[in-house]
């Protein structure tokens, strides 16, 4: 039996997790964090899709993703791509990278879309690699400083959008919504008030 396939909402963003084959780390460096960091730069350079949110883990990655001119799937299957090459030539491997094909879900709510960036944001806290989002370098929430420039394929204002003010105000306002969240149980921001279709 053939594989679903994959729907794609080219005006939706999509929450994306790929994981790290058998679960083995996926970043084991810096560098390799800053490899993939790279490949973003690079493939957002070929195909405009934009971030609303990311978080690099060890073993796994989330991307808030919306590509409105090209398929999802394929955005994904060069990103991993690139990694998978740069990974098995850097540490010398053959083989699957990643576990198996990306989970992904299109978000079809405002309320979804500011929960899973909650969500994303939250995982370094929730696998207690940090006692709040500031301290864990690799994520998007880096960028929510209001001097910060963030990188071309970012979109911040897809979220941003929801508060109102001046960019600085919204930055200050999208943060202490997820300041807020530290308190709570991070695991449960997955399932609320995000709707639309699995697509793996």
């Amino acid at each position: 039996m053939g594989r679903q396939k994959r729907i794609w909402v080219p005006h939706r963003f999509y929450h994306i997790v790929c994981r790290g084959n058998r679960r083995d780390p996926l970043f084991k460096e810096t560098n390799d964090f800053l490899a993939f960091l790279h490949i973003l730069h690079q493939l957002h350079e070929k195909i405009p899709f934009e971030i609303a949110a990311y978080c690099l883990m060890t073993n796994h990655f989330h991307l808030q993703l919306r590509s409105k001119q090209e398929l999802v799937s394929k955005v994904m299957a060069l990103m991993n791509k690139r990694y998978a090459n740069y990974y098995n030539t850097r540490y010398r491997l053959t083989g699957h990278v990643f576990e198996k094909r990306y989970y992904g879900k299109w978000i079809d709510n405002d309320s979804g879309m500011l929960e899973v960036s909650r969500y994303i944001h939250l995982n370094p806290v929730e696998a207690h690699m940090a006692h709040v989002p500031e301290l864990y370098r690799w994520r998007v929430y880096l960028y929510m400083h209001p001097k910060s420039l963030p990188p071309k394929f970012m979109n911040m204002d897809a979220l941003l959008d929801y508060f109102s003010g001046t960019k600085t105000e919204r930055k200050k306002k999208y943060a202490e919504l997820v300041r807020v969240s530290v308190t709570c149980q991070p695991s449960k921001a997955r399932g609320n008030g995000i709707s639309g279709k699995d697509d793996d």
